[in-house]
């Protein structure tokens, strides 16, 4: 019985944890988690990719504070009006540590945040929107920042301000300031004059409410907001996250575009199905696929560009001849690239000269990477399969005369079906196959195109090849 009762006490004391680890589950982790995400270059498409995924992992670690390390000269409106909604409906307090700039876009951003906290010779502001040239844009698009800015600031409340016994209730972050930042016309006695846009330094900010406090790093940062001891987390991107980033670089882009266009073009210069189709949807996948996922693309582009290759495909397979069905394909193709490279704030406002003029550039955009890839693969052909070149080898330079004695196809044959007469058994683009006596052959419309079915003569052959006409026609 007693060897009994110590076999069981064994088993359940092996079968337990260790006290030390018991009790360790069971005491909280008092080191305050602090999640760090980084916003220092420009706003745009990769960057919020990665800002969407650093939020994300904070939810799933329980992050006590989310803490954006901000350098930036600003970016897209409309990607920074989503990372500023992300902040301002995110669960727990975000701070922001702008390390020298928080220009346009990004003082917007850091705006939406908690507390602000700024290094020693920093600026916040100049938030007016401009286009890709620099040029201020019209008053419309001014407004819709005027309106962010201003309800970004709003959005903080008010806060109790006691002087001389009284108490007095005055904006957190002034919404005259945050509209000031775009509106060169908004004067604030003793901060602004008119014709200015105001940018605030560290100094200025920590003065006028913008800025909780003055700091050198972000240890400094975290100190002013009462956080001593904290561990410190950050987003490693994932192979995946990279590749996406690089798919969705414009430069990258751009050569994406110059492959899609490349190679639809090739691939109208050669019959069938080969290389160059295959390429331009290849490369047509890694365009919009990146863009899709991360809510950039919208569906009607995608529907547009599909639509345009369907098209293309129909001129190219079914119907003879270049016409209408093809200049659509093309359209839809080039409407679908374009369309997807503008900001959307621009179809907030509806057709304007500036929106018209968004859809040039990015319309030029596409013309130029349909020109430069082109040119680009007349110059690689020479360069690199030229006799004496890189893949030199990989060109066939030498010729099989039939003088020699090479011969790949019956010659007496193909000649006695001079002048017989038979049916076109595929469409003749102008090559295709023809059909005599119940056996088809390869052929070569001598004019023009001929359509599945027609009656055809056989005018003549060269070396193997058979040229035909539609029959009751002559040159």
């Amino acid at each position: 019985m007693n060897k009994l009762l110590l076999l069981l006490i064994l088993i359940v004391s092996v079968s337990l944890p260790p006290a030390s680890n018991a009790l360790a589950q069971d005491t909280p982790d008092t080191t305050t988690l602090v999640y760090l995400c980084k916003i220092d270059k420009m706003i745009a498409a990769p960057l919020w990719r990665s800002v969407k995924k650093s939020f994300d992992e904070a939810d799933s670690l329980n992050a006590d504070y989310m803490l954006i390390h901000m350098n930036t000269y600003g970016g897209q409106v409309d990607i920074a009006d989503s990372i500023r909604t992300l902040i301002l409906n995110y669960r727990i307090p975000v701070m922001v540590y702008i390390d020298n700039q928080a220009i346009s876009a990004g003082a917007l951003i850091s705006m939406a945040a908690d507390s602000i906290y700024m290094r020693p010779g920093g600026s916040i502001g100049a938030a007016t929107v401009v286009d890709q040239t620099g040029q201020k844009m019209p008053d419309k698009y001014q407004s819709f920042m005027r309106g962010m800015m201003r309800a970004t600031a709003e959005a903080h409340g008010k806060k109790a301000v006691v002087k001389d016994g009284d108490t007095t209730w005055v904006w957190h972050r002034d919404p005259e300031i945050a509209q000031a930042m775009v509106d060169p016309s908004v004067v604030i006695e003793g901060i602004v004059d008119t014709g200015q846009v105001l940018t605030l330094t560290t100094l200025e900010a920590v003065k006028y409410g913008f800025c909780e406090g003055e700091a050198s790093t972000i240890d400094e940062a975290l100190a002013h907001a009462g956080i001593e001891e904290y561990t410190l987390r950050e987003l490693r991107l994932t192979s995946v996250d990279k590749t996406i980033m690089f798919l969705v670089h414009p430069v990258v882009s751009g050569i994406l575009i110059m492959l899609i266009i490349g190679g639809l073009y090739f691939e109208l210069q050669s019959p069938g199905i080969g290389f160059p189709l295959a390429a331009s949807i290849i490369a047509a996948l890694l365009y919009f696929a990146p863009l899709y996922l991360e809510g950039m693309a919208e569906n009607w582009h995608l529907v547009v560009f599909i639509i345009g290759i369907i098209l293309l495909m129909v001129e190219i397979f079914a119907l003879p001849g270049f016409g209408v069905t093809g200049v659509l394909g093309i359209i839809g193709i080039v409407t679908g690239l374009v369309f997807v490279m503008i900001d959307k704030i621009v179809f907030r406002f509806g057709p304007s000269g500036d929106g018209i003029k968004e859809v040039i550039t990015a319309f030029s955009v596409v013309s130029i990477s349909m020109l430069a890839s082109f040119l680009l693969s007349l110059w690689l052909s020479r360069k690199l399969f030229s006799p004496n070149r890189l893949f030199g080898s990989l060109a066939l330079e030498t010729a099989e005369n039939r003088s020699e004695g090479y011969v790949s196809f019956d010659t007496e044959k193909q000649q006695s079906l001079i002048g017989k007469t038979g049916t076109a058994h595929t469409v003749l683009r102008p090559s295709g196959k023809i059909l005599i006596d119940g056996d088809v052959y390869p052929a070569v419309a001598e004019t023009g195109f001929i359509t599945k079915g027609s009656a055809i003569v056989v005018r003549r052959e060269e070396q193997g090849q058979l040229y035909v006409i539609e029959a009751g026609k002559t040159e």
